[in-house]
């Protein structure tokens, strides 16, 4: 199977802050994330301005935070130099043409989509004609919105190997029971793409369950202090947990490497203890032809295994057995 790639998302996290956003790429080396990801977000590129009813959000709100956020060209070269300079792979998700710009010139190794544009084909189109890998959220889509998302994309070039279609649920954060982890197969069978996960619970469960599925990309929300304002923070990672979640999946590909041989070092010694062998119940001499009362199948393992035990029968013994002796089978003969 192919290695998991595992994008820790940054996000909007850093705040407006290039010190922040330092801490941020230290924090996905340190986890050792093969990637760390931003959203380069302007508010005049993904809003509509005015006042207008925009969820349980005020909208002015919105704008001021998202207005916070926002770097400079130049404050976004020194966070991307800043994660090569730590050895960790930088890319980010982009909402319009300056943001992909700005991207481009970065030289990521792959654009990110996120849910929200997965059905804004006209933004697809540009994207793709960057001829990049890019990987492409799917939250709040149905399979009609992705055919024709993945549609649009494969006529500009991106398919096959060269585009990830992340599963996710647009849930902050996403019950563990809500994460409908089989639709992994689905877009696997319908596209014949990468297919991965974007995560939205709280712990490591969905993504390790998801890796077992099938999934070769993960993508994690995290933060350097979940008690910080903005949108994002509360229900993502922190560095440690971030860590440990890389932790848990790496372990998770390990359990799913095929293996020629089955029983393990640490198995084999658990084997020979807790393995029942073949015993004599009581003293005999040699010569004694070996009946059925004459077994005593107990643990630990012995030089005759349990599931052997029936060929021992009508067997007769070279040399005397002391009672509770394991048989061997260099002392038995046919009668």
């Amino acid at each position: 199977m192919s290695r998991v790639h595992i994008i820790a998302e940054a996000g909007s996290n850093y705040n407006g802050s290039v010190d922040l956003a330092r801490q941020l790429n230290a924090a996905a080396a340190a986890a050792a994330a093969d990637s760390v990801k931003y959203q380069i977000i302007y508010p005049e590129g993904l809003y509509r301005p005015g006042q207008y009813a925009y969820g349980h959000y005020d909208i002015a709100e919105v704008w001021k935070i998202r207005q916070s956020g926002v770097l400079d060209d130049d404050a976004w070269r020194a966070v991307a130099a800043d994660a090569a300079a730590r050895g960790i792979t930088f890319s980010a998700s982009v909402f319009d043409t300056r943001g992909l710009d700005l991207l481009c010139e970065l030289n990521p190794p792959y654009l990110k989509i996120a849910s929200c544009d997965l059905n804004n084909l006209r933004f697809l189109r540009e994207v793709a004609q960057r001829g990049l890998p890019m990987v492409v959220s799917t939250g709040m889509s149905t399979l009609g919105d992705i055919e024709r998302a993945v549609a649009t994309l494969a006529a500009e070039g991106i398919e096959g190997e060269r585009l990830v279609l992340l599963h996710c649920v647009s849930a902050y954060p996403a019950p563990l029971g809500t994460t409908n982890l089989a639709f992994l197969a689905t877009l696997r069978a319908a596209f014949g793409t990468a297919v991965g996960f974007s995560d939205h619970t709280t712990g490591d469960i969905a993504a390790c369950a998801a890796v077992a599925l099938g999934a070769t990309w993960l993508e994690k929300h995290f933060t350097t202090d979940r008690t910080l304002d903005g949108f994002d923070h509360k229900h993502a990672h922190e560095p440690d947990q971030l860590a440990a979640y890389v932790a848990a999946v790496r372990e998770m590909e390990a359990s799913l490497v095929p293996r020629i041989a089955k029983i393990g070092p640490a198995e084999a010694y658990t084997r020979q203890r807790a393995r029942r062998g073949v015993y004599a119940v009581r003293a005999l001499p040699a010569g004694h032809c070996v009946t059925e009362d004459d077994l005593l199948i107990v643990r630990p393992e012995s030089p005759i295994a349990a599931d052997r035990a029936d060929e021992l029968i009508g067997m007769r013994l070279k040399a005397p057995l002391g009672a509770h002796e394991p048989y061997a089978w260099e002392g038995l003969e046919h009668g």
